[in-house]
């Protein structure tokens, strides 16, 4: 039984990583080389490597931003993963257009369900990991293989049993309480843009079109929904549907994040105008 996505989309399969390991040291190597050794045709892709350590959150938004643009089938792995050695579960997640594999602590959900969840599979099967698997680096001996082999053909009902409850972290969700949204920073570029989890979405419900009123911690703005940055003057704060769909924070000229000392994770409020 061979892998359909993979026969129908894609001639060379095509394998992303994403991980806190940083370039200093020898771990992403160590990844493709387990990936090559197991399916040498395929082509690999760093999507970051730099996501700040231990940072699910992060992590979360960079693959979520990035995951979409990849052709159908492609095969994502995530190891942003404090908890490894632990019974934390590693996982498969089978999407309506990619397959996801990493630690069962929130980095995959994110970008999975934007992606519409077919299957999730707890991977266990031992004949597609390595012979021996570290404790402390599943990132080599239990992920990489695993995309190896489904690279290869291997179908994801073979990693191991399906399972339907998976940890959806806090980042994920959006509360509604009357007439406010509460939800939190997901990320903050290198320009200092605030990219909160809310999307068009939240922006309908509230019937906000031309002003939006943010809480930021103690802080309550009342912002133009801007189209462009430029539509607001130098050093001045706006609000724009950013190019990944999601309601961000900016200022023109600026670092909203420093003029405003705001962190990810921080809790960000929305109210309609």
């Amino acid at each position: 039984m061979r892998n359909p996505i993979l026969e129908n989309d894609m001639k060379r399969p095509i394998i992303t990583l994403t991980t806190d390991f940083g370039l200093r040291d020898p771990y992403v190597a160590e990844m493709k080389a387990v990936i090559l050794s197991i399916c040498p045709n395929v082509t690999i892709v760093d999507i970051s490597h730099d996501i700040e350590k231990f940072d699910m959150r992060m992590g979360a938004y960079v693959l979520t931003s990035a995951s979409q643009y990849f052709p159908k089938g492609t095969i994502h792995v995530a190891v942003i993963d404090p908890g490894v050695g632990t019974r934390r579960r590693p996982l498969l997640i089978q999407t309506k257009h990619s397959f996801y594999i990493g630690p069962d602590n929130g980095v995959l959900v994110l970008a999975a369900k934007n992606q519409g969840i077919d299957h999730i599979y707890e991977i266990s099967n031992r004949k597609l990991m390595l012979p021996k698997i570290s404790n402390t680096f599943h990132g080599r001996d239990v992920f990489a293989p695993i995309a190896a082999h489904l690279a290869n053909g291997t179908p994801p009902t073979k990693a191991g049993p399906e399972i339907h409850d998976i940890l959806t972290p806090r980042f994920v969700e959006v509360l509604r309480r009357k007439d406010v949204f509460v939800g939190e920073v997901l990320h903050i570029d290198g320009f200092g843009n605030i990219m909160t989890n809310f999307g068009e979405k939240e922006l309908e419900v509230m019937n906000i079109k031309s002003i939006v009123v943010v809480k930021l911690k103690k802080v309550r703005l009342k912002l133009k929904l801007c189209k462009a940055y430029m539509e607001a003057k130098p050093q001045e704060p706006l609000a724009t549907i950013g190019s990944h769909n999601l309601l961000e924070i900016s200022v023109n000229q600026g670092n909203a994040a420093k003029i405003f000392n705001v962190n990810r994770g921080d809790k960000v409020s929305i109210y309609g105008y």
